[in-house]
């Protein structure tokens, strides 16, 4: 190697490390207007047929702004709500105070002032939020420039995506035919995981909150979105919502309820998954199992909340791509050795 390619090679990286540096606050934005770029696609392309590719970009934005984040913000503020009511009816109020001290007194002969140590610990608490204001204000202020983030790259990811991808392909050192193959491999592996499993997770999770409405179980909108992320994890899935919600109607009183949900859960929810993913997955690249909890928990753990997604794709990508280089390596080899 010269010295002018060592020292492009080292601007590179540089160069690479600096990008990388400023992509990584709002990485989870990012992959957002990938997935959605990727999911809207065909939908532009059509839309390109009668229009300019701007203005079926923005209309597409605009859908989204309207069909995904104003629902999705609905469906946060109902479960923000649930989740305060399950704090709020812990039980604070079921023994008063006077009984707690008299109780205390006589057990131990030491007489005790609980309210004042809880205005204490209020007033404490008022402090520590008071203090973490700021740092909750800055977690806001960082999530509304990450959306608007999102909606930029989406715009332009669906009105240059072709451009990019033509720009991707001319850099990449392979054969036409090689990339072919590897952009389909890399497509079925979305699908899948797209069609195969984020799809049958809502479903899923869906099917199981009915569940949990019918039967009165408190808070159903909270316990809905759990199960719908639940789902995504093969085997344990909803069953970690829903099998303690059996519990708790046997323990307040409600056995009907509480078979009638163990039995809908395991049938309807249960056997949903059953019928439906030989529906969609087979018609493409299917994932095992294994890899599908592997990539939700590595991916959760790597990426965040974005990598429930993007984790099960990363390791069917590395599968797609291992097969492509397996299939074309002879071929490859002879063609750098110019035979």
């Amino acid at each position: 190697m010269n010295i002018s390619k060592g020292f492009l090679l080292a601007l590179v990286a540089v160069l690479a490390f600096l990008s990388w540096l400023l992509i990584a606050p709002f990485l989870q934005y990012a992959l957002i207007a990938v997935l959605l770029a990727y999911v809207l696609r065909p939908v532009q392309r059509r839309l390109e047929r009668r229009t300019s590719s701007m203005i079926a970009a923005m209309a597409l934005v605009l859908l989204t702004i309207t069909g995904f984040v104003i629902p999705l913000a609905i469906i946060l503020t109902v479960v923000i709500q649930d989740a305060t009511r399950i704090v709020e009816n812990l039980d604070a109020d079921s023994v008063s105070v006077t009984e707690v001290e008299s109780l205390i007194q006589e057990q131990t002969g030491m007489s005790v002032d609980l309210m004042s140590s809880l205005t204490d610990a209020a007033r404490q608490g008022g402090q520590l939020v008071l203090e973490q204001s700021t740092a909750w204000l800055s977690a806001f202020t960082h999530a509304l420039i990450g959306f608007g983030l999102a909606l930029f790259m989406l715009y332009y990811l669906l009105k240059d995506g072709d451009k990019l991808i033509g720009w991707i392909r001319k850099r990449t050192p392979l054969p036409d035919d090689v990339q072919d193959d590897l952009y389909t491999e890399l497509d079925e592996v979305m699908h899948a995981v797209l069609i195969g499993h984020v799809l049958i997770a809502l479903v899923q999770g869906l099917l199981a909150g009915i569940g949990l409405i019918v039967t009165g179980i408190p808070n159903a909108a909270f316990w809905t979105v759990i199960m719908v992320v639940l789902a995504l994890i093969p085997i344990i899935g909803t069953f970690l919502v829903w099998g303690p919600a059996v519990v708790f109607l046997l323990a307040t009183g409600e056995p009907l309820f509480a078979v009638g949900l163990f039995v809908y859960s395991t049938v309807i929810v249960g056997l949903s998954d059953d019928y439906l993913r030989p529906l969609v997955v087979d018609r493409y690249a299917e994932l095992n199992p294994a890899v599908i909890i592997v990539g939700v928990l590595g991916g959760a753990y790597a990426f965040g909340f974005m990598g429930l997604f993007f984790g099960p794709v990363i390791l069917g990508a590395l599968r797609a791509t291992l097969t492509v280089f397996h299939d074309n390596y002879d071929r490859l080899e002879r063609e750098k050795f110019g035979g």
